[in-house]
């Protein structure tokens, strides 16, 4: 019964992860996003070349540029020369 339960658990956690959203920084120096997910706003800073997830339920996020884009949460998002572009 225990090893049921961890299974459940486990592909639940699993499946909470694969519909996150995801960010990568091309650029060659650190970059901001502005993160509004559930009326909670909150910073997300990427170094260069770093690949986040975030995002797991819908949420809007404003870029380096100042563009502001609603996310669902299955999108990936690249970041270069300081723009986004989602894929």
């Amino acid at each position: 019964m225990n090893k049921y339960l961890v299974a459940v658990a486990t592909v639940i956690a699993l499946g909470g992860a694969a519909h996150a959203a995801s960010a990568v920084n091309l650029d060659a120096e650190p970059r901001v996003l502005i993160v509004t997910e559930g009326g909670a706003r909150s910073e997300l800073t990427l170094a260069a070349g770093e690949t986040v997830d975030f995002c797991s339920g819908g949420c809007f996020v404003t870029l380096p540029n100042g563009d502001r884009e609603a996310l669902t949460g299955t999108e990936t998002l690249e970041i270069q020369g300081g723009a986004g572009r989602i894929k």
